[in-house]
Parts: C-alpha cells; sequence; structure tokens
C-alpha cells in the first residue's frame, strides 16, 4: 500500500469524484483510476460504487478512510520533524572557521 495510493483514495473519497479529485491531485483521471483499482486489488475488495455521477464509499471503503487520513497526518508530522530537525541541526554548529 503506497502513500500514492492513499492520498488518491482520500482525494477521490472526499471529493467523490474521479475527475475532480485528480484536478486537486494535479494528475489526470487515468493514472488515478489506475492507484484506485490497485489499492482495491491489494487489499481484495472494493472500495467504491461507481454512480452514475461519481464514486460513493462502500462501507469497505469507509473502514479504510480513518486509518488513510491518519497514516497521510503521521507521514507529514514525520517529514515535518526531520525538516525541523536538519534546519535546528544546521542552526546549532557553529560556522567554519
Amino acid at each position: 500500500m503506497s502513500i500514492t495510493h492513499l492520498q488518491s483514495f482520500v482525494a477521490v473519497a472526499e471529493e467523490g469524484h474521479v475527475g475532480r479529485a485528480a484536478r486537486r491531485l494535479h494528475l489526470t483521471q487515468p493514472p488515478l483510476s489506475r492507484h484506485i483499482l490497485a489499492l482495491e486489488e491489494e487489499l481484495g475488495a472494493p472500495l467504491f460504487e461507481r454512480v452514475p455521477r461519481g464514486m460513493r464509499l462502500l462501507p469497505t471503503g469507509e473502514a479504510l478512510l480513518h486509518h488513510a487520513r491518519r497514516i497521510l497526518a503521521e507521514v507529514e508530522i514525520a517529514a515535518r520533524t526531520v525538516r525541523e530537525a536538519a534546519g535546528g541541526a544546521g542552526a546549532s554548529k557553529p560556522p567554519p572557521a
């Protein structure tokens, strides 16, 4: 399960539409649809119901959504922590002689 697939999943879940989610992620629809299909295949369950006006979360998708948001938040926290540590480490060093 990749971070990109989780980001794609959350965007489609929140937008309810592949086209709007693709614009939000600065992607085209085909790769975004492939991300969703790959995630569904990996999990062995459909996550969305394809409806005429977009996508609707199935109970399996609802079950994943909370976890996906939490995972993505933790990834952002980790990245921010590393950036801060890198900036803090450089700031605490004395200038070269």
